[in-house]
């Protein structure tokens, strides 16, 4: 019995391993790519479509839990930079599977001035290559997708440091304006 529940732990930890490693990045868009249509609703509970950003940049990032310190500190750094952002013509826009009303405590808590999007399935996530599922838990992992203003993705970034992803992403921006 002893061996029997021995190998099950030790074909649940590998599952759990290939799981967590297994294609990180898979359908994930490319440079060059339409970005993939989404739906969602924001921490006001309004539905908010890739459709209304057409027309200026769009920085989406994926983050995995709200109010956690790295979390925090990526939602700070897109804040502080917020100015910057919209005088380049620029929306942002966090993305993680907790619900509204855990974006909404989250925004207040931080003064956030950016939409925060609930994808409590996934969906978006995984249309991104950015949804980590565990099986029992769900969590987005943490990149970043710059939009042009034709609905195209200009830049990927994978696997972000929370500190200096904004800054990242805004000499990107500059670098591409005319």
């Amino acid at each position: 019995m002893s061996i029997l529940i021995m190998l099950m732990l030790a074909a649940g930890f590998l599952l759990l391993a290939w799981s967590i490693a297994a294609a990180p990045g898979a359908g994930m868009p490319r440079a060059g790519e339409n970005m993939p249509d989404f739906a969602l609703a924001d921490q006001n509970g309004a539905l908010r479509s890739a459709a209304e950003f057409r027309g200026r940049w769009l920085v989406l990032y994926f983050y995995p839990r709200d109010d956690t310190p790295g979390c925090t500190e990526q939602a700070a750094k897109f804040r502080d930079a917020m100015q910057e952002f919209v005088a380049l013509g620029a929306a942002v826009c966090g993305i993680s599977v907790d619900d509204s009303e855990s974006h909404a405590v989250f925004a207040r808590k931080y003064n956030l001035p950016y939409v925060l999007l609930a994808d409590r399935n996934g969906a978006v996530a995984r249309r991104f290559g950015s949804l980590l599922d565990l099986l029992v838990v769900r969590f987005a992992r943490r990149n970043t997708f710059l939009i042009d203003p034709q609905g195209r993705v200009a830049r990927v970034y994978r696997g972000v440091n929370p500190a200096r992803n904004a800054g990242e992403v805004l000499d990107e921006i500059r670098r591409r304006r005319p």
